[in-house]
């Protein structure tokens, strides 16, 4: 068992990091708290309680003539008070659909992170487009006609095996995009959302692969109904398709640019869009699929561990629809993610214990995102610790201290008759060592201000592990619960800082890289947008073509710009919402 309190058999149900029952929002369940009422609470006076003990007395009679079950009348009061309680509970209660985003009719119980995330956020900040929702609801229907089980996709299976080839149209007018998973959870997160918006714009059906050790569905619920997104284990390349590269004779750079390929007689057409992908490879996001030859290819399988949606805004063909699917363009991978990653009840369970037992009471959350990658990387660095303290204190993010040697300590505020102010702070990272050392400077000076400062980190792994169960739940929980905070310092190149600050819809502020093991001066600044950064998309004009010839891409794109944390990266931005 590991200190998330899981047995080592990834199959097997995963209780608690703290043994805490969660209880939904949204069920009927009570917790203890929930089964004593809470003092203070307004009690019915003693005269309405005789008058409706007197109501109820009186009441059966007529209910058994209309019943004529004795049990009756303890049912109907039952739903009575119910229907009250839930009118109450309607009046308050946030938008679980998110404007729309999401369907009801999904079992909660099956996975409570759908319905159940929104009590735990702030209130949207990017709203879903109207041609958004309507374009959600035909991908779903899409994904159910065509989906694995169905005949369509039974059909397409055995063409793919059997090698025949022909038009999308001649064959149910099914298409099919297969989305190799691979690297660390940050980067799968990325090119799930990223690629199912390329799914989105060229209608594919999207099937991702569960990844080595079948790691998908322990993650992540199913988000379309009545239909799954995994790639079967079935699936006719099962044995190959994982290890095609850039050489590959199906690789869209040789079938477009180096004309090593053939189209005639392709089974499929391979797109390689990982970070280092060669810029023939990178065509593809000037692809205009309405005409090329990628629309008479049934099946698409594309690698990437990287965030495309930036790439696909230089498309001429996609521009008009991405305007009308996010009229605000910072919008992209917050609304994709709420709309596609739910965590699994495991996960979810994960999360929502430890919100409630060290964050949720807090006046403010903030996240602090550890990732060091340079050499070296696995031993604690001093400098990287001066650079997180630096940021924050010039951010006026957490308090300074004071030194207190042989002072007397101050009354409590509940004494003194005032209410202190409590800042919970939640350290990620696979070393403790830089949340220790921040715990320790808080325990053993007084902050400034007054201010109560705790820190909390959920888990150290020392070393990252890929597919690996119970890492990738951890960190999966940890990625969420990043996105539950009221702001957010992440590290530099971090896909998984990426993905928590975007997730929670939040500007975070972006540690720079360091150099020659020296913090950074300045050591942070306030990203643009919520957006996370591509390290690999293009870098040329997608109506020229010239893939040798380097551009400002901002000149050509004003929501695109250069990312803060790399020099080469991209992101998308709004410039009307800017601040």
């Amino acid at each position: 068992m590991d200190s998330c309190g899981r047995t080592e058999r990834g199959d097997e149900p995963i209780s608690s990091w703290l043994e805490i029952e969660e209880v939904s929002p949204l069920t009927g369940k009570k917790d203890a708290k929930q089964q004593a009422p809470a003092s203070g609470v307004r009690r019915w006076s003693s005269v309405v309680s005789a008058t409706v003990v007197v109501l109820i007395m009186t009441t059966p009679p007529l209910l058994f003539l209309l019943s004529g079950l004795l049990g009756a009348p303890v049912v109907w009061i039952r739903p009575t008070v119910a229907s009250v309680g839930a009118q109450r509970q309607t009046e308050s209660k946030k938008d679980a659909l998110l404007g729309g985003l999401l369907l009801p009719g999904f079992d909660e119980q099956t996975c409570a992170s759908r319905y159940q995330s929104v009590y735990y956020r702030k209130n949207m900040t990017r709203q879903p487009s109207p041609y958004l929702i309507k374009r959600l609801r035909e991908q779903e229907a899409l994904q159910r006609r065509c989906g694995p089980g169905t005949e369509p996709y039974l059909r397409a299976s055995e063409r793919l095996r059997s090698g025949q080839t022909g038009a999308v149209d001649d064959v149910d007018g099914c298409s099919y995009l297969v989305l190799i998973s691979y690297r660390g959870l940050g980067n799968r997160m990325l090119a799930i959302t990223s690629v199912f918006l390329y799914a989105l714009l060229t209608n594919r059906v999207l099937l991702v692969d569960p990844g080595y050790g079948n790691t998908l569905p322990d993650l992540f619920c199913e988000p379309f109904p009545g239909t799954t997104w995994a790639l079967p284990l079935d699936f006719p390349l099962e044995k190959q398709f994982r290890q095609l590269d850039e050489a590959a004779p199906e690789s869209y750079g040789n079938v477009v640019v180096n004309r090593s390929g053939s189209v005639s007689g392709m089974r499929f057409v391979y797109l390689h869009l990982d970070h280092a992908a060669s810029p023939a490879n990178r065509l593809v996001y000037c692809d205009n699929h309405r005409e090329s030859f990628l629309r008479r290819m049934q099946w698409a399988i594309i690698r990437t561990d990287q965030y495309m949606a930036p790439g696909l805004f230089f498309n001429p063909a996609y521009q008009e629809e991405l305007d009308r699917l996010f009229p605000l363009k910072d919008s992209v991978f917050y609304l994709l993610s709420r709309y596609l990653l739910h965590p699994t009840n495991d996960v979810w369970g994960m999360v929502t214990r430890y919100y409630n037992s060290y964050l949720r009471d807090a006046d403010e959350r903030l996240g602090i995102q550890i990732r060091v990658l340079f050499a070296g990387a696995d031993k604690p660095a001093q400098h990287v610790l001066d650079q997180i303290l630096a940021c924050t204190s010039r951010e006026h993010l957490l308090p300074g201290v004071v030194t207190t040697e042989g002072a007397a300590p101050q009354l409590p505020p509940a004494a003194a008759g005032a209410r202190g102010s409590k800042k919970a702070v939640l350290v990620t990272g696979l070393s403790a060592w830089y949340h220790d050392n921040i715990r320790e400077m808080y325990w053993k000076s007084a902050t400034v201000d007054g201010e109560v400062v705790s820190l909390f980190q959920p888990s150290h792994e020392e070393h990252q592990q890929w597919y690996h169960n119970k890492h990738d739940m951890k960190a999966a929980a940890e990625i969420y619960l990043l996105s539950l905070t009221d702001k957010i310092v992440t590290s530099a190149w971090s896909t998984f800082g990426y993905v928590g600050y975007a997730l929670g819809g939040l500007r975070p502020y972006l540690m720079f890289m360091p150099e020659n093991q020296t913090a950074p001066d300045p050591p942070c600044t306030r990203a643009m947008s919520m957006e996370p950064c591509s390290h690999g998309a293009p870098s040329f004009e997608c109506t020229r073509k010239e893939i040798n010839t380097i551009i400002n891409t901002g000149v050509l794109l004003p929501h695109v710009r250069a990312c803060e944390d790399i020099s080469w990266g991209i992101k998308l931005t709004d410039p009307d919402v800017e601040d």
